[in-house]
């Protein structure tokens, strides 16, 4: 739990603010944007951040501006734009972007939206199919017992959810006007049903998934596969809907190796 907290304080003070952005730089090469969930964070892919800059990769995290933007344009397809101004900003060429559950999505989208600007998607756990959720509200949201009970089921292994994660989640979801923002996106994304866009995807996708993914059961990852038409399925045993956290040597390694694979 103290390194959790050392490091999620170290990428606080290390952040960069450029033209109205918020985000995280590792490394020199060729880019790798990662964009967070919607209870993410960017200390969630500390072992990307880790591995890939020796590689020959730059990695940034832009912060995604989740509580940020009016009601209405607290979508998944403003998000996906959002990100295009990013990538826009920082004159990215030939970007690889890596998203996690609502960061799949956006990343899914983005690539629908700008193909020209992407070289390659890897997606783990991510919406945009189906998702399993908590409803219309957080019942209980002041019940810390609770909501550490919604965070531990997230991963295969409960020890996962620290109490930093909890901590976190604890605070955002009894803030009224971030709980308005988190339901108006996840009801968004529920919406935002992308099956009939998946195939005109052509753009190298890599699906990294939880054989234990409660969220986006492994169903989800099986339809993926079927729709996007050049994609590759890897599997992570023992695992939920966060793997680049609860397995993050293994989600590297798949990750490497499509990257070697496709000469990306």
């Amino acid at each position: 739990m103290a390194i959790f907290a050392a490091y999620l304080l170290l990428m606080k003070e290390q952040l960069l603010e450029s033209g109205g952005f918020k985000y995280l730089e590792r490394g020199e090469g060729k880019p790798i944007v990662i964009l967070h969930g919607l209870m993410g964070g960017l200390s969630n892919f500390q072992g990307v951040t880790d591995h890939f800059p020796a590689l020959g990769y730059r990695v940034i995290i832009p912060m995604l501006p989740i509580y940020e933007l009016s009601l209405l344009k607290t979508n998944v397809k403003e998000f996906a734009l959002f990100v295009n101004r990013f990538v826009e900003h920082l004159a990215l060429e030939d970007v690889l972007v890596v998203g996690n559950s609502l960061g799949g999505h956006i990343g899914l989208l983005f690539t629908k939206l700008f193909p020209h600007k992407v070289k390659g998607l890897i997606i783990t756990g991510s919406s945009g199919l189906y998702e399993n959720s908590m409803g219309e509200s957080y019942p209980k949201r002041e019940n810390y017992e609770y909501i550490q009970q919604k965070c531990q089921e997230v991963f295969y292994d409960p020890a996962v959810a620290t109490t930093e994660i909890v901590d976190e989640v604890f605070s955002t979801v009894n803030d009224r006007k971030k709980l308005i923002k988190i339901l108006t996106i996840a009801k968004s994304a529920i919406r935002h049903n992308m099956a009939k866009e998946l195939p005109s995807i052509k753009n190298p996708v890599a699906i990294i998934w939880g054989e234990d993914d409660g969220v986006t059961p492994p169903k989800v990852a099986h339809e993926f596969k079927k729709l996007l038409p050049n994609s590759t399925l890897y599997w992570i045993a023992s695992c939920g809907h966060a793997p680049m956290m609860e397995h993050p040597q293994q989600f590297n390694v798949f990750m490497e190796e499509w990257l070697t694979t496709n000469k990306l």
